[in-house]
């Protein structure tokens, strides 16, 4: 996994890598997304990082929010779109619904299309994925993504046993 995560930041930017990481609660997919994400910082790429519930709201406001100047939703939905690495954190966790798979397929589409880099993080498995999401999406994923099971110990709960031993 390491030497996965080292490869995917020592050639980012001369194609689009994706990454797609899943495994249990704890086991450090969201530190090893922020690792990727300060070193390619530091090499002056632009990094977006969201929840997925976080990257709905704002794609719900930017299409239903009537206060939002026309400049405004293109903007946010260019940053989405067009940064360098966007990370998408703990894809399951988003009420899921039409619109949002609707969305999530456009934007994991567009990204692909463009060869945008993306990393989605998720607690959900393979079938569960296929299940809570179209097939659309499913395959985009797992035909244009580096899949990472990352397993190990829940680190947190880990963390709060011995802290409680002490």
């Amino acid at each position: 996994i390491l030497m996965t995560a080292h490869d995917f930041c020592d050639n980012f930017g001369n194609c689009g890598q994706n990454l797609l990481l899943y495994g249990n609660t704890g086991v450090g997919k969201t530190f090893l997304t922020h690792c990727i994400a300060k070193e390619l910082l530091s090499q002056s790429y632009t990094v977006v990082y969201l929840t997925s519930i976080g990257l709905f709201d704002i794609l719900e406001k930017n299409k239903f929010d009537r206060e939002l100047s026309s400049l405004e939703k293109s903007t946010t939905v260019s940053y989405i779109m067009n940064c360098d690495l966007l990370i998408l954190d703990d894809l399951g966790t988003e009420l899921t619904n039409s619109f949002t798979t609707s969305q999530l397929y456009q934007v994991i589409d567009s990204r692909l299309v463009h060869k945008k880099s993306t990393i989605i993080s998720t607690n959900l498995s393979f079938d569960d994925l296929r299940e809570q999401y179209s097939e659309r999406i499913f395959s985009r994923l797992t035909s244009g993504y580096t899949l990472l099971k990352v397993t190990g110990e829940d680190i947190r709960l880990k963390k709060v046993i011995e802290a409680r031993q002490q």
